[in-house]
């Protein structure tokens, strides 16, 4: 004898909905267990790749410091073979109005313009007054000459040092004894090419070097053509 006084209807009914809450329960648990199995495979992939990358990042220095680099840093203390200086003290440094007489091309120095060739990286296609180029050298800037013998490589690729160079320029210069020179305040070297180790040594030296009368001066602000 049944002790549930509801009828046969009643207690079926119950029953069916009791089942649909376990299904229901049942249902919500495997939807749970899936979405943070998911989640613990997308953080398993994430975490391998942020080790990848990490490993790929270590990795980059070692290879960039195999790779050569296109223009070698030269020691700025590294003798400098066939450079040529005069005593600084002899150098005068006057302002004139005129023309001055030199006694070297191109000239280290002396007697110059009031007005400088602006310095900061520029290259000229004409050949520059001597008495605003000595001024630059006084800035502590270092001019790079060429003759018409000078390959065309050589010039292009000496006028693209220049052109990322602060405190030098870069002209023509017809009769000089070399077809490609360097000069800074009191210092000059006459080089092979381009490629020359000179150049670097020269410019890291020489370029607001301790040859410089008046380091700090600008280089910008001064005559933009010849």
């Amino acid at each position: 004898m049944s002790l549930d006084p509801r009828n046969p209807m009643a207690q079926q009914h119950d029953a069916h909905r009791a089942r649909r809450r376990r299904d229901r329960a049942l249902a919500i648990s495997l939807s749970v267990l899936v979405v943070v199995g998911l989640v613990g495979f997308g953080s398993y992939l994430l975490l391998e790749k942020s080790e990848a990358s990490d490993q790929e990042r270590t990795a980059a220095p070692a290879e960039d410091a195999k790779a050569p680099s296109e223009e070698p840093v030269e020691p700025a203390d590294g003798p400098i073979a066939g450079l040529r200086t005069w005593d600084a003290t002899k150098l005068t440094r006057n302002h004139v109005g005129g023309n001055v007489t030199y006694p070297m091309k191109p000239p280290v120095g002396g007697d110059h313009n009031p007005v400088w060739m602006n310095c900061d990286g520029e290259v000229y296609k004409k050949p520059l007054r001597d008495v605003n180029a000595v001024h630059s050298l006084e800035h502590g800037s270092v001019w790079v000459t060429y003759t018409d013998k000078a390959p065309e490589a050589d010039v292009a690729k000496l006028a693209e040092r220049v052109g990322r160079t602060p405190y030098s320029l870069m002209s023509p210069y017809e009769g000089q004894p070399g077809a490609i020179m360097l000069t800074a305040w009191g210092n000059q070297v006459t080089v092979d090419g381009a490629d020359d180790p000179r150049v670097g040594r020269f410019f890291s030296k020489f370029v607001q070097g301790p040859q410089t009368p008046e380091p700090g001066a600008p280089c910008t602000g001064g005559l933009e053509a010849p």
